[in-house]
């Protein structure tokens, strides 16, 4: 029972991690790259894209076993390459699923790819896809076992801690979004 708790702070704590980071990469892009000022990327009022936190868990659960295989075509290792295609398609049907979803929920999505090459209904374009893949390899390979040490590393009193914190503010935030949607 202990385990398990751990294991579903862990997977709650890299959700907020990764919807933090995710809403931080589209403020930038929007502030920084297109120079569109700022808004809240967001469907909640905090700082959290929850598909990137719901993303990123999706590619822990579906990617982490083969991340780990070591395929190779003789000599070269295809594991990274086989993981970035993973990636790419996981990501852009989870794009196209919640594009659907935040339609169905609020009237609307929240980006519009048309300006993109190889687009779908501005819902899902080839640019963004190769974007996330190569998101996704940063946050497998190298933010993922950081996370990871983070969550075993420090003292278990103040990691229930910030955990309790971050599912305080993100209930009261989807509390608050569902009173006033």
């Amino acid at each position: 029972m202990k385990q398990m708790r751990k294991s579903l702070q862990d997977y709650f704590f890299y959700f907020m991690m990764y919807s933090m980071l995710g809403w931080v990469y589209e403020v930038v892009l929007e502030v920084f790259i297109y120079r569109w000022g700022f808004s809240n990327r967001g469907v909640l009022f905090g700082p959290w894209c929850v598909i990137y936190g719901f993303g990123a868990l999706i590619l822990i659960f579906s990617l982490r076993g083969l991340q780990k295989k070591k395929i190779r075509v003789g000599s070269i290792s295809i594991t990274p390459l086989l993981v970035f295609i993973g990636i790419v398609v996981i990501t852009t049907a989870v794009e196209l699923i919640g594009s659907y979803i935040m339609e169905y929920t609020t009237g609307e999505w929240l980006w519009d790819y048309t300006r993109f090459s190889y687009n779908f209904q501005g819902r899902i374009a080839l640019n963004p896809s190769i974007r996330f893949g190569i998101g996704g390899m940063i946050f497998l390979y190298l933010l993922q076992p950081l996370f990871e040490k983070i969550s075993t590393k420090m003292p278990a009193k103040a990691y229930n801690v910030l955990v309790g914190v971050l599912a305080v503010l993100f209930i009261v935030d989807v509390a608050f979004w569902a009173i006033n949607k």
